[in-house]
């Protein structure tokens, strides 16, 4: 028996509608808060051999020296990161001793990254983006190509592009917020998150399209409709279970894997379960609209 996933596809639309309405508001007003690897910067990583000062003592201590915005970060038991603009050597030194001077420390790393170098790295990712996405979107047009009726094969390349769209932009929208009201920074670890969601979500709809694929081939009275529903009953199933497994696995990093693994794993999640949802709510009822919309034109 199939269920009927494509007679609901107005709620499916309202819903991630809701959600990237959300996102972009959110992108707009609170902006993303990117770190030092794209802006520029410095980061001054310490442990504490006895107890950690706390974040307000440790603001307290450093704001004779002018630093301007400082972030503090606890790492592990002991640890703790600064992160803060460019400071040379002198001010380096100075920041150590105005720590130890709370309690005693040993510096574990420090890091300089010019303003330039990091515009350049934000832009190389950027390209990076897109390209992916460009490309991911002419290889379902070249592996349907053969699939002509009822949708042409580009349609499930725009299709796809859609739902990777949605899977990127609420993850993205989620760490505009978080940015502004918990200092969560864009980093390299998110970036490569977001670009593992991208593979994960394409998989996941080429799996549902290659069997909408495979049941469009096969001789049978049923519509496209009906095709579409009966594909998504038959790879629903196994898309959750896949997914469930990936959040297990990711939950268990957001809670015992540590400050610095902590938004990666989240960016992880949220992009994965998005991706799931567009694969089987999004990308097949999409089909079906689109065929729809051309069968109306069609017909006038």
């Amino acid at each position: 028996m199939n269920f009927p996933f494509t007679k609901y596809s107005t709620i499916y639309y309202i819903i991630s509608g809701l959600l990237i309405v959300a996102s972009i508001v959110a992108l707009l007003v609170f902006g993303l808060k990117f770190g030092i690897e794209f802006t520029g910067g410095s980061t001054l990583e310490m442990q504490f051999a006895n107890e950690r000062p706390t974040n307000e003592a440790i603001l307290e201590k450093l704001s004779t020296l002018n630093l301007g915005e400082v972030i503090v970060q606890p790492t592990g038991e002991k640890g703790v990161v600064l992160r803060l603009k460019g400071i040379d050597e002198t001010i380096h030194q100075q920041v150590v001793e105005k720590v130890n001077e709370l309690s005693p420390a040993q510096e574990e790393n420090f890091q300089f990254i010019g303003p330039s170098v990091g515009q350049e790295l934000k832009n190389k990712t950027l390209i990076a983006i897109v390209l992916a996405l460009g490309a991911i979107t002419l290889y379902i047009a070249f592996a349907f190509r053969k699939v002509s009726r009822p949708v042409s094969s580009w349609v499930y390349g725009i299709t796809s592009l859609i739902a990777l769209f949605h899977d990127i932009l609420i993850p993205v929208g989620v760490f505009a917020v978080l940015g502004k009201f918990y200092q969560a920074e864009i980093t390299i670890p998110i970036v490569a998150a977001l670009l593992t969601i991208l593979g994960f979500s394409v998989h996941d709809t080429i799996v549902i399209f290659d069997r909408i694929r495979e049941n469009i081939l096969k001789k049978g009275n049923k519509s496209f409709e009906e095709t579409i529903d009966w594909s998504l009953t038959q790879t629903a199933g196994r898309s959750v279970s896949t997914v469930f497994t990936v959040l297990l696995v990711m939950a268990f990093v957001f809670f015992m894997g540590g400050q610095t693994l902590k938004y990666f794993s989240l960016a992880l999640m949220i992009g994965v379960a998005a991706g799931a949802y567009s694969s089987i709510f999004i990308a097949g009822p999409l089909l079906v609209t689109w065929h729809q919309r051309s069968e109306r034109k069609r017909i006038k």
